[in-house]
């Protein structure tokens, strides 16, 4: 049975007004998801997720994702 649950958290991809792409909490790294053809609208589940570095981002995201793909939605 392919029911194992992998990752951190699963959800859509949706862009902010300044253009950062997040999921749930957490913020998606930017250049991840461009360079995976990821869209807004996306499923995905994140496997792994650490504090965010960025000065800009942290007060709206505390934690973010880099290491995710596109959730199997089959039932």
């Amino acid at each position: 049975m392919s029911k194992e649950k992998k990752g951190v958290y699963t959800g859509v991809i949706r862009k902010d007004e300044k253009g950062n792409y997040f999921c749930g909490p957490y913020l998606l790294d930017y250049q991840y998801t461009e360079a995976g053809n990821f869209k807004e609208g996306d499923k995905v589940n994140l496997k792994t997720v650490i504090a965010n570095p960025s000065n800009a981002s942290v007060e709206k995201y505390p934690q973010k994702s880099r290491n995710f793909f596109l959730a199997n939605d089959k039932k």
